[in-house]
């Protein structure tokens, strides 16, 4: 595979993640890409940043755990190339991934962002892993994720989740957003939106980047014949004493965040029924106290949240977004 011309930055947050970095970064090799990596350590105490300084990796050693979206948003102010490739440290890629997605967002000026086909992986890939191609059987993986789509009510979820690979996978096409376990933005996108909403911290930050984005008028692709494995929340698992609790706290938190950004008034009674919905399925699963206090922290952000929806209305064009609530998995 040629090596682009244009060079990529690949920014690595990580936190807790030593027994995966390994295979993250040694399967950066052999991408068909001029790379520009930096991991932004956020504050692990699992000797990953002893790993990072004896293979000699260019990183950032933060004091505390400031969340994922803050620390793709420092990465991206620390490098310069005109492509952000954003991994999550429980990735591996196989080879010529980056090239695939780089030759993808060049051939097309109004993408904002390319994402490769995700598939899930099992366990770990260690150091002698990552050197083998492929990482697994792609033909039989299960699917993570072929891009994002939206609900009527605007809950984001991963395409085809859980399926079953085959010969014959999802084509490449238009989709609403890219997940951000493993996506190619354009840094003249991420530049233009102010990365991340760090406000975020973690989960939802990628579809809200995408809301924002799509309001701004640019577009997203699905590039199938790029492959990551992802094990998926290794960090989460890692590093909080109730991971489960936190994470349905944030994504109850940062999904109606995000609603109230820029879904309709007219789907407030959907919305509502969902929410209720939601809160039932937390008392089965004894995360009742979590949900309830994320949803309640949304609530308390309201006049920011409306004030950020008066915004993106004067900006650009919330239909943009709109049109693919309920949408499906393929092209509104």
């Amino acid at each position: 595979m040629r090596t682009t011309e244009r060079p990529v930055a690949v920014v690595v947050p990580s936190w807790n993640t030593l027994r995966f970095l390994p295979g993250c970064l040694g399967s950066l090799r052999d991408q068909g890409v001029e790379a520009e990596l930096l991991v932004v350590d956020n504050g692990s105490t699992d000797g990953s940043l002893d790993y990072l300084r004896q293979k000699g990796v260019e990183h950032v050693a933060l004091p505390r755990n400031v969340g994922f979206a803050a620390a793709v948003n420092l990465a991206a102010a620390r490098t310069s190339a005109p492509a952000l490739l954003v991994l999550n440290a429980d990735t591996a890629l196989e080879p010529g991934c980056v090239g695939r997605l780089a030759d993808a967002l060049e051939a097309d000026p109004s993408l904002g962002g390319v994402q490769p086909r995700i598939l899930q992986i099992e366990e770990a890939p260690g150091e002698r892993a990552a050197e083998r191609a492929p990482l697994g059987d792609v033909d039989s993986a299960r699917l993570y994720s072929a891009g994002q789509a939206l609900t009527r009510d605007g809950r984001a979820f991963e395409i085809g989740m859980g399926e079953a690979q085959s010969p014959s996978p999802r084509p490449g096409r238009e989709v609403f957003g890219v997940c951000g376990a493993a996506c190619l933005l354009r840094r003249e996108l991420f530049a233009e939106l102010g990365g991340y909403d760090e406000s975020y911290f973690s989960f939802y930050e990628d579809v809200d980047l995408n809301v924002r984005a799509q309001i701004a008028g640019w577009r997203f692709r699905y590039v199938p014949e790029a492959v990551v494995w992802h094990v998926g929340n290794a960090a989460w698992g890692e590093g909080f004493s109730r991971p489960a609790a936190d994470n349905a706290r944030l994504v109850a938190r940062n999904r109606l965040s995000t609603q109230l950004k820029f879904v309709p008034a007219s789907a407030a009674p959907r919305i509502a029924a969902v929410e209720v919905g939601s809160l039932l399925r937390a008392a089965r699963r004894r995360r009742l106290g979590a949900t309830l206090a994320g949803k309640l922290e949304a609530l308390r952000r309201l006049p920011a949240l409306l004030g950020e929806r008066r915004r993106l209305r004067e900006s650009g064009e919330p239909s943009r977004a709109r049109r693919w609530l309920g949408a499906g998995p393929g092209d509104p």
